[in-house]
């Protein structure tokens, strides 16, 4: 890297070829994203430690690919819509439509069924 110096009126600048200057901004940029990673590891990790539920690689994936997490996560616990009814005291065809994406839910009936789930309230909210 060959950097030039020139004082100016505002004090001493560095100044380098266009090459050297993107290949700087491109290290930050990474060392940006190393940090925000690990701040991402880190949280996770306390979520973990204060019992956050460990969901498995494929539940996540099938949630993420735009199955309905309700369906995925109900499905995943081994139970029937009749099942989440009955512990959520929520009908059985309200359910359906949530998971059909004929209804979003109100946030009390989302909360009611993330608690039956034993997952957090935010896994269950659709666009």
């Amino acid at each position: 890297m060959s950097v030039r110096y020139e004082k100016t009126a505002k004090g001493e600048v560095a100044i380098l070829p266009r090459k050297d200057y993107e290949a700087l901004v491109a290290k930050a940029a990474e060392a940006d994203e190393d940090i925000g990673v690990a701040r991402l590891v880190a949280r996770a990790r306390k979520e973990v430690a204060e019992g956050a539920p460990l969901i498995p690689m494929e539940v996540a994936e099938r949630i993420a690919d735009g199955e309905h997490p309700i369906r995925v996560l109900r499905k995943w616990r081994d139970m029937t819509q009749m099942h989440l009814s009955h512990r959520t005291n929520i009908g059985q065809g309200y359910i359906s439509d949530l998971e059909s994406g004929r209804r979003k839910g109100t946030v009390a009936a989302l909360r009611v069924i993330a608690e039956a789930l034993r997952v957090p309230l935010d896994m269950l909210v659709t666009d």
